[in-house]
Protein backbone atom coordinates (compact mmCIF):
# COMPACT_ATOMS: atom_id res chain seq x y z
CA UNK A 1 0.00 0.00 0.00
CA UNK A 2 1.56 3.26 -0.98
CA UNK A 3 2.19 5.42 1.58
CA UNK A 4 0.81 9.47 2.63
CA UNK A 5 0.57 11.62 4.85
CA UNK A 6 -3.21 11.34 7.02
CA UNK A 7 -4.45 14.59 7.92
CA UNK A 8 -6.41 16.98 5.35
CA UNK A 9 -5.29 17.10 1.76
CA UNK A 10 -7.18 17.81 -1.39
CA UNK A 11 -6.50 16.08 -5.05
CA UNK A 12 -6.72 18.78 -7.24
CA UNK A 13 -6.86 17.78 -11.12
CA UNK A 14 -2.77 17.35 -12.29
CA UNK A 15 -2.42 18.73 -15.54
CA UNK A 16 1.18 17.88 -15.98
CA UNK A 17 0.74 18.85 -19.39
CA UNK A 18 3.97 19.55 -19.99
CA UNK A 19 5.60 15.93 -18.11
CA UNK A 20 6.66 14.20 -21.69
CA UNK A 21 8.83 17.61 -22.59
CA UNK A 22 11.98 17.55 -22.07
CA UNK A 23 14.33 20.37 -20.78
CA UNK A 24 15.19 22.92 -23.21
CA UNK A 25 17.80 25.30 -22.63
CA UNK A 26 16.40 28.96 -23.67
CA UNK A 27 18.58 30.98 -25.52
CA UNK A 28 20.61 34.08 -23.61
CA UNK A 29 18.41 37.32 -23.16
CA UNK A 30 19.38 40.45 -23.68
CA UNK A 31 19.28 41.87 -20.87
CA UNK A 32 18.96 40.66 -17.29
CA UNK A 33 17.99 42.11 -13.69
CA UNK A 34 19.42 40.06 -10.70
CA UNK A 35 17.44 40.68 -7.36
CA UNK A 36 19.76 41.14 -4.43
CA UNK A 37 17.44 39.15 -2.43
CA UNK A 38 16.31 35.66 -3.27
CA UNK A 39 15.91 33.54 -0.36
CA UNK A 40 14.77 34.20 2.48
CA UNK A 41 16.77 36.07 4.86
CA UNK A 42 18.73 39.01 4.86
CA UNK A 43 19.54 40.84 0.95
CA UNK A 44 22.95 40.46 -0.29
CA UNK A 45 25.13 43.18 -0.47
CA UNK A 46 25.60 44.57 -3.83
CA UNK A 47 29.87 44.76 -5.14
CA UNK A 48 29.63 45.42 -8.47
CA UNK A 49 28.70 49.06 -10.20
CA UNK A 50 27.63 50.38 -13.03
CA UNK A 51 30.26 49.84 -15.67
CA UNK A 52 31.79 46.76 -14.48
CA UNK A 53 32.12 44.08 -17.03
CA UNK A 54 30.78 40.81 -15.41
CA UNK A 55 31.44 37.19 -16.38
CA UNK A 56 28.96 34.06 -15.97
CA UNK A 57 29.45 32.73 -12.30
CA UNK A 58 31.30 35.71 -10.74
CA UNK A 59 29.89 36.61 -7.48
CA UNK A 60 28.31 39.76 -8.05
CA UNK A 61 26.75 40.69 -4.10
CA UNK A 62 27.95 39.42 -1.32
CA UNK A 63 25.17 37.17 1.51
CA UNK A 64 24.59 39.60 3.94
CA UNK A 65 24.74 37.41 7.13
CA UNK A 66 24.37 33.71 7.98
CA UNK A 67 20.73 33.43 7.14
CA UNK A 68 21.40 34.78 3.83
CA UNK A 69 22.69 33.95 0.21
CA UNK A 70 25.36 35.07 -2.54
CA UNK A 71 24.28 36.17 -5.40
CA UNK A 72 25.91 35.24 -8.84
CA UNK A 73 26.07 36.89 -12.80
CA UNK A 74 24.21 34.38 -15.05
CA UNK A 75 25.72 36.34 -17.68
CA UNK A 76 28.79 38.16 -19.05
CA UNK A 77 28.43 41.85 -20.13
CA UNK A 78 27.99 45.22 -18.57
CA UNK A 79 26.61 46.01 -15.03
CA UNK A 80 24.29 48.71 -16.29
CA UNK A 81 22.84 50.04 -13.32
CA UNK A 82 22.27 49.00 -9.64
CA UNK A 83 18.83 49.80 -8.86
CA UNK A 84 15.54 49.09 -8.09
CA UNK A 85 12.91 47.18 -9.89
CA UNK A 86 9.92 45.62 -9.40
CA UNK A 87 10.01 41.42 -9.03
CA UNK A 88 7.69 39.38 -9.21
CA UNK A 89 5.94 39.94 -5.17
CA UNK A 90 4.89 42.97 -6.94
CA UNK A 91 7.43 44.89 -4.72
CA UNK A 92 10.32 47.40 -6.02
CA UNK A 93 13.58 45.72 -5.23
CA UNK A 94 17.21 46.02 -5.08
CA UNK A 95 18.73 44.07 -8.06
CA UNK A 96 21.64 44.70 -10.47
CA UNK A 97 20.85 45.17 -14.34
CA UNK A 98 23.29 43.35 -16.93
CA UNK A 99 23.61 44.13 -20.97
CA UNK A 100 24.34 40.61 -22.03
CA UNK A 101 27.62 40.37 -24.22
CA UNK A 102 28.47 36.92 -25.15
CA UNK A 103 28.51 34.13 -22.57
CA UNK A 104 32.18 33.93 -21.18
CA UNK A 105 32.53 32.02 -17.73
CA UNK A 106 34.42 32.61 -14.81
CA UNK A 107 37.29 29.87 -15.14
CA UNK A 108 37.26 28.36 -12.20
CA UNK A 109 33.51 26.57 -13.53
CA UNK A 110 33.86 23.54 -14.76
CA UNK A 111 32.06 23.44 -17.72
CA UNK A 112 32.77 19.67 -19.05
CA UNK A 113 29.52 17.91 -19.14
CA UNK A 114 30.69 13.97 -17.50
CA UNK A 115 29.66 12.52 -14.76
CA UNK A 116 31.56 12.97 -11.38
CA UNK A 117 31.19 10.71 -9.06
CA UNK A 118 33.97 10.66 -6.44
CA UNK A 119 34.24 13.53 -4.03
CA UNK A 120 36.30 14.14 -0.78
CA UNK A 121 34.07 13.35 2.26
CA UNK A 122 34.25 16.21 4.02
CA UNK A 123 31.28 17.72 5.45
CA UNK A 124 32.33 21.40 6.69
CA UNK A 125 33.96 21.44 2.93
CA UNK A 126 31.04 20.58 1.21
CA UNK A 127 28.94 23.18 3.38
CA UNK A 128 31.63 25.95 2.82
CA UNK A 129 31.15 24.62 -1.30
CA UNK A 130 27.55 25.11 -1.07
CA UNK A 131 27.70 28.44 0.91
CA UNK A 132 29.52 29.69 -1.86
CA UNK A 133 27.51 28.91 -4.85
CA UNK A 134 24.42 30.66 -3.08
CA UNK A 135 22.77 27.27 -3.05
CA UNK A 136 19.07 27.91 -2.09
CA UNK A 137 15.78 25.82 -1.62
CA UNK A 138 14.39 25.33 -5.42
CA UNK A 139 11.29 24.14 -4.14
CA UNK A 140 10.29 27.80 -3.29
CA UNK A 141 10.87 28.71 -0.17
CA UNK A 142 14.44 29.46 -1.28
CA UNK A 143 15.98 28.98 2.07
CA UNK A 144 19.55 28.81 2.10
CA UNK A 145 20.91 25.26 2.23
CA UNK A 146 23.99 25.93 3.69
CA UNK A 147 22.16 26.85 7.18
CA UNK A 148 19.51 23.69 6.51
CA UNK A 149 23.07 21.54 6.69
CA UNK A 150 23.65 23.00 9.81
CA UNK A 151 21.61 22.43 12.92
CA UNK A 152 21.15 24.06 15.64
CA UNK A 153 23.35 23.19 19.15
CA UNK A 154 21.97 19.80 20.61
CA UNK A 155 19.75 18.63 16.97
CA UNK A 156 21.40 16.19 14.96
CA UNK A 157 20.27 14.81 11.91
CA UNK A 158 19.43 11.34 11.60
CA UNK A 159 18.26 11.24 7.62
CA UNK A 160 18.09 13.10 4.56
CA UNK A 161 14.34 13.11 2.68
CA UNK A 162 14.61 14.54 -1.02
CA UNK A 163 11.23 15.84 -2.15
CA UNK A 164 10.57 14.68 -5.53
CA UNK A 165 6.58 14.85 -4.99
CA UNK A 166 5.90 17.93 -7.33
CA UNK A 167 2.41 18.06 -5.98
CA UNK A 168 1.49 21.39 -7.52
CA UNK A 169 -0.74 21.10 -10.27
CA UNK A 170 0.68 21.72 -13.83
CA UNK A 171 4.70 22.25 -12.75
CA UNK A 172 7.12 19.56 -13.98
CA UNK A 173 10.15 20.70 -13.40
CA UNK A 174 11.19 18.44 -10.60
CA UNK A 175 10.00 15.69 -12.06
CA UNK A 176 12.17 16.11 -15.67
CA UNK A 177 15.30 16.63 -13.23
CA UNK A 178 14.72 13.55 -12.34
CA UNK A 179 14.50 11.87 -15.39
CA UNK A 180 17.30 13.69 -17.39
CA UNK A 181 19.60 14.31 -14.49
CA UNK A 182 19.47 11.72 -12.51
CA UNK A 183 22.87 10.26 -11.92
CA UNK A 184 23.80 13.93 -11.25
CA UNK A 185 21.13 14.55 -8.69
CA UNK A 186 22.02 11.08 -6.52
CA UNK A 187 25.74 12.50 -6.46
CA UNK A 188 24.10 15.28 -5.01
CA UNK A 189 22.11 12.99 -2.38
CA UNK A 190 25.21 11.90 -1.77
CA UNK A 191 27.10 14.91 -1.23
CA UNK A 192 23.94 16.13 0.90
CA UNK A 193 24.42 13.01 3.09
CA UNK A 194 28.17 13.31 3.99
CA UNK A 195 27.67 17.02 5.01
CA UNK A 196 24.89 16.04 7.24
CA UNK A 197 26.95 12.82 8.40
CA UNK A 198 23.67 10.40 8.17
CA UNK A 199 23.23 6.95 6.47
CA UNK A 200 20.05 7.38 5.55
CA UNK A 201 18.48 9.36 2.88
CA UNK A 202 14.52 8.70 1.19
CA UNK A 203 13.43 10.29 -1.99
CA UNK A 204 9.93 10.68 -1.85
CA UNK A 205 8.09 10.91 -5.44
CA UNK A 206 4.23 10.25 -5.98
CA UNK A 207 2.85 7.66 -8.07
CA UNK A 208 1.84 9.72 -10.82
CA UNK A 209 5.65 10.03 -11.60
CA UNK A 210 6.18 6.38 -11.84
CA UNK A 211 9.22 6.97 -14.83
CA UNK A 212 10.98 9.12 -12.20
CA UNK A 213 10.16 6.26 -9.46
CA UNK A 214 12.07 3.39 -12.16
CA UNK A 215 14.62 5.41 -13.23
CA UNK A 216 15.88 6.64 -10.07
CA UNK A 217 15.43 2.97 -8.66
CA UNK A 218 17.44 1.32 -11.26
CA UNK A 219 20.22 4.11 -10.58
CA UNK A 220 20.75 3.45 -7.11
CA UNK A 221 21.40 -0.33 -7.88
CA UNK A 222 21.80 -1.78 -4.66
CA UNK A 223 22.84 1.16 -2.72
CA UNK A 224 20.89 0.63 0.69
CA UNK A 225 21.71 3.51 2.49
CA UNK A 226 19.07 5.75 -0.50
CA UNK A 227 15.28 4.54 -0.82
CA UNK A 228 12.89 5.91 -3.56
CA UNK A 229 9.98 5.85 -1.63
CA UNK A 230 6.70 5.68 -4.12
CA UNK A 231 3.78 7.89 -2.18
CA UNK A 232 0.08 8.32 -2.83
CA UNK A 233 -1.49 11.27 -4.88
CA UNK A 234 -2.15 13.96 -2.55
CA UNK A 235 -1.85 17.72 -1.98
CA UNK A 236 -0.32 19.17 -0.29
CA UNK A 237 2.39 15.80 0.04
CA UNK A 238 5.63 18.15 -1.16
CA UNK A 239 5.16 19.89 2.00
CA UNK A 240 8.06 19.08 4.50
CA UNK A 241 6.18 18.14 7.84
CA UNK A 242 3.52 16.22 5.62
CA UNK A 243 6.26 14.45 3.35
CA UNK A 244 8.31 13.75 6.75
CA UNK A 245 4.90 12.66 8.14
CA UNK A 246 4.42 10.09 4.62
CA UNK A 247 8.15 8.82 4.57
CA UNK A 248 8.81 7.91 7.95
CA UNK A 249 5.51 8.65 10.33
CA UNK A 250 7.36 10.91 12.40
CA UNK A 251 5.30 14.40 13.28
CA UNK A 252 6.95 17.95 13.20
CA UNK A 253 5.27 19.73 16.48
CA UNK A 254 3.39 22.47 16.15
CA UNK A 255 6.12 25.87 15.62
CA UNK A 256 9.20 23.11 15.57
CA UNK A 257 11.45 22.47 12.15
CA UNK A 258 12.24 19.19 10.45
CA UNK A 259 15.60 18.52 12.37
CA UNK A 260 13.40 18.51 15.70
CA UNK A 261 12.26 14.76 14.46
CA UNK A 262 15.59 14.17 13.04
CA UNK A 263 15.07 15.06 9.16
CA UNK A 264 16.37 17.44 6.92
CA UNK A 265 14.17 18.08 3.41
CA UNK A 266 15.76 19.20 0.05
CA UNK A 267 13.99 19.50 -3.03
CA UNK A 268 15.44 17.20 -5.94
CA UNK A 269 16.54 20.51 -7.61
CA UNK A 270 18.91 21.28 -5.09
CA UNK A 271 20.56 18.29 -5.01
CA UNK A 272 21.41 18.47 -8.64
CA UNK A 273 22.39 21.99 -7.69
CA UNK A 274 24.54 21.08 -5.06
CA UNK A 275 25.75 18.59 -7.21
CA UNK A 276 27.11 21.12 -9.64
CA UNK A 277 28.62 23.19 -6.75
CA UNK A 278 30.82 21.33 -5.50
CA UNK A 279 31.54 18.70 -8.59
CA UNK A 280 31.65 21.59 -10.98
CA UNK A 281 32.21 24.79 -8.86
CA UNK A 282 28.87 25.76 -10.55
CA UNK A 283 27.45 28.80 -8.73
CA UNK A 284 23.27 28.36 -8.64
CA UNK A 285 22.47 30.87 -12.08
CA UNK A 286 19.99 28.58 -13.52
CA UNK A 287 16.91 26.46 -13.22
CA UNK A 288 14.52 24.51 -14.54
CA UNK A 289 11.18 26.42 -15.34
CA UNK A 290 8.14 25.06 -16.21
CA UNK A 291 5.95 27.38 -18.58
CA UNK A 292 2.64 25.81 -18.95
CA UNK A 293 -1.18 26.18 -19.03
CA UNK A 294 -4.37 24.59 -21.25
CA UNK A 295 -4.29 27.53 -23.95
CA UNK A 296 -0.40 27.60 -24.16
CA UNK A 297 0.64 26.25 -27.45
CA UNK A 298 4.06 24.68 -26.95
CA UNK A 299 3.78 23.31 -23.02
CA UNK A 300 7.91 23.39 -22.04
CA UNK A 301 10.39 23.21 -19.27
CA UNK A 302 13.08 25.69 -19.74
CA UNK A 303 16.76 25.66 -18.21
CA UNK A 304 16.22 29.33 -17.56
CA UNK A 305 18.93 31.91 -16.36
CA UNK A 306 18.46 33.67 -13.33
CA UNK A 307 17.46 37.31 -14.35
CA UNK A 308 15.72 36.22 -17.70
CA UNK A 309 12.41 38.28 -18.01
CA UNK A 310 9.66 36.06 -17.77
CA UNK A 311 8.80 37.18 -21.39
CA UNK A 312 11.36 35.88 -22.85
CA UNK A 313 9.98 32.10 -21.42
CA UNK A 314 6.55 33.00 -23.11
CA UNK A 315 7.83 33.88 -26.35
CA UNK A 316 9.65 30.80 -26.70
CA UNK A 317 6.38 28.38 -25.13
CA UNK A 318 4.54 30.31 -28.18
CA UNK A 319 3.27 33.52 -26.60
CA UNK A 320 0.55 34.72 -24.34
CA UNK A 321 -2.69 33.61 -25.27
CA UNK A 322 -5.51 35.22 -26.17
CA UNK A 323 -7.58 34.63 -23.62
CA UNK A 324 -5.10 34.45 -20.70
CA UNK A 325 -6.74 36.19 -17.65
CA UNK A 326 -3.54 35.72 -14.89
CA UNK A 327 -0.14 35.00 -15.49
CA UNK A 328 1.22 33.26 -11.92
CA UNK A 329 4.51 32.61 -10.93
CA UNK A 330 4.64 28.93 -9.88
CA UNK A 331 1.32 26.73 -9.48
CA UNK A 332 -2.12 27.87 -9.40
CA UNK A 333 -2.15 26.47 -5.41
CA UNK A 334 0.41 28.40 -3.92
CA UNK A 335 1.69 30.37 -6.88
CA UNK A 336 0.66 34.12 -7.27
CA UNK A 337 0.03 36.52 -9.80
CA UNK A 338 2.30 38.79 -11.28
CA UNK A 339 1.46 42.16 -12.55
CA UNK A 340 4.51 42.34 -15.93
CA UNK A 341 5.96 39.89 -18.25
CA UNK A 342 9.31 42.17 -17.41
CA UNK A 343 9.67 40.57 -14.73
CA UNK A 344 12.70 38.07 -13.90
CA UNK A 345 12.85 34.64 -13.32
CA UNK A 346 14.47 33.82 -9.77
CA UNK A 347 16.27 30.91 -7.94
CA UNK A 348 12.37 30.36 -6.34
CA UNK A 349 10.60 30.42 -10.19
CA UNK A 350 9.47 26.81 -10.04
CA UNK A 351 7.00 27.71 -13.20
CA UNK A 352 5.08 30.50 -15.14
CA UNK A 353 1.68 29.27 -15.14
CA UNK A 354 -0.67 31.23 -17.53
CA UNK A 355 -4.50 30.79 -17.02
CA UNK A 356 -7.88 31.21 -19.26
CA UNK A 357 -9.61 33.94 -18.33
CA UNK A 358 -12.54 31.60 -17.48
CA UNK A 359 -10.54 29.61 -14.81
CA UNK A 360 -8.62 32.87 -13.39
CA UNK A 361 -11.55 34.93 -12.80
CA UNK A 362 -12.95 34.62 -8.61
CA UNK A 363 -16.51 34.16 -7.80
CA UNK A 364 -18.18 36.44 -4.88
CA UNK A 365 -17.96 35.98 -1.91
CA UNK A 366 -20.76 34.10 -0.19
CA UNK A 367 -21.38 34.23 3.90
CA UNK A 368 -19.59 31.08 5.53
CA UNK A 369 -21.98 28.34 6.10
CA UNK A 370 -20.05 26.20 8.68
CA UNK A 371 -19.65 23.15 6.49
CA UNK A 372 -16.39 22.56 8.13
CA UNK A 373 -14.70 21.40 4.56
CA UNK A 374 -12.02 23.85 5.09
CA UNK A 375 -11.19 22.22 7.82
CA UNK A 376 -11.67 18.61 7.03
CA UNK A 377 -8.74 19.24 4.31
CA UNK A 378 -6.23 21.61 6.34
CA UNK A 379 -3.27 19.02 6.72
CA UNK A 380 -1.53 21.05 9.94
CA UNK A 381 -5.17 20.65 11.29
CA UNK A 382 -5.91 24.51 11.50
CA UNK A 383 -9.91 26.36 11.26
CA UNK A 384 -9.40 28.62 8.38
CA UNK A 385 -12.81 29.87 8.55
CA UNK A 386 -11.96 30.67 12.31
CA UNK A 387 -8.37 32.22 11.39
CA UNK A 388 -10.14 34.64 8.29
CA UNK A 389 -12.16 36.08 10.97
CA UNK A 390 -9.80 37.08 13.35
CA UNK A 391 -7.13 37.94 10.61
CA UNK A 392 -10.17 40.21 9.07
CA UNK A 393 -11.18 41.65 12.39
CA UNK A 394 -7.12 41.76 13.91
CA UNK A 395 -7.75 40.19 16.53
CA UNK A 396 -4.13 38.95 16.99
CA UNK A 397 -3.88 37.13 20.30
CA UNK A 398 -6.48 34.82 18.58
CA UNK A 399 -4.79 34.38 15.53
CA UNK A 400 -1.72 33.32 17.67
CA UNK A 401 -3.23 31.49 19.77
CA UNK A 402 -4.91 28.87 17.53
CA UNK A 403 -1.41 28.89 15.28
CA UNK A 404 -1.71 30.93 12.70
CA UNK A 405 1.81 30.71 12.61
CA UNK A 406 1.84 27.03 11.45
CA UNK A 407 -0.34 27.48 8.32
CA UNK A 408 1.48 25.90 5.51
CA UNK A 409 -0.46 28.57 2.79
CA UNK A 410 -1.11 25.29 0.43
CA UNK A 411 -4.79 26.89 -0.37
CA UNK A 412 -6.53 23.54 0.31
CA UNK A 413 -8.77 25.43 2.10
CA UNK A 414 -9.62 27.87 -0.66
CA UNK A 415 -9.43 25.51 -2.97
CA UNK A 416 -12.38 23.70 -1.01
CA UNK A 417 -14.93 26.26 -0.26
CA UNK A 418 -18.13 26.01 -1.71
CA UNK A 419 -18.63 29.68 0.03
CA UNK A 420 -15.63 30.95 -2.27
CA UNK A 421 -14.05 32.50 0.06
CA UNK A 422 -10.22 33.78 0.18
CA UNK A 423 -9.37 32.34 2.82
CA UNK A 424 -5.89 32.03 2.22
CA UNK A 425 -5.88 35.59 1.33
CA UNK A 426 -6.80 36.77 4.91
CA UNK A 427 -5.02 33.86 6.55
CA UNK A 428 -1.39 35.11 4.78
CA UNK A 429 -1.89 38.76 6.04
CA UNK A 430 -3.02 37.49 9.36
CA UNK A 431 0.08 35.64 9.67
CA UNK A 432 2.38 38.60 8.45
CA UNK A 433 1.00 40.82 11.03
CA UNK A 434 1.33 38.08 13.78
CA UNK A 435 4.71 37.16 12.50
CA UNK A 436 5.77 41.15 13.08
CA UNK A 437 4.42 40.60 16.67
CA UNK A 438 6.45 37.83 17.63
CA UNK A 439 9.67 39.18 16.07
CA UNK A 440 9.09 42.22 18.33
CA UNK A 441 8.44 40.35 21.66
CA UNK A 442 11.71 38.88 21.11
CA UNK A 443 13.77 41.99 20.56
Amino acid sequence: MLKTFKLGGVHPAENKLSANKAIDVLDLPKSVFIPVAQHIGAPAQALVKKGDQVKVGQLIAKSGGFVSANIHSSVSGTVSKVDLAQDSSGYPKQGIFITVEGDEWEESVDKNQDLKKDFEKDSKKIIEKINAAGIVGLGGATFPTHVKLTPPQGMEAEMLIINGVECEPYLTSDHRVMLEKGEETLVGVRLLMTALNVQKAYIGIENNKKDAIDHLSKLIDGDSTIKVVPLKVKYPQGGEKQLIKAVTGREVPSGALPIAVGAVVSNVGTAFAVYEAVQKNKPLIERVVTVTGKSVEKPSNFMVRVGTPVQDLIDAAGGLPEDTGKVISGGPMMGKAIASMDVPVTKGTSGILILPEEEAKREKMQNCIRCSRCVSVCPMGLEPYYLMTVSDKQIWDKAEKNQIMDCIECGSCSYTCPADRPLLDYIRLGKGKVGQILRSRKK
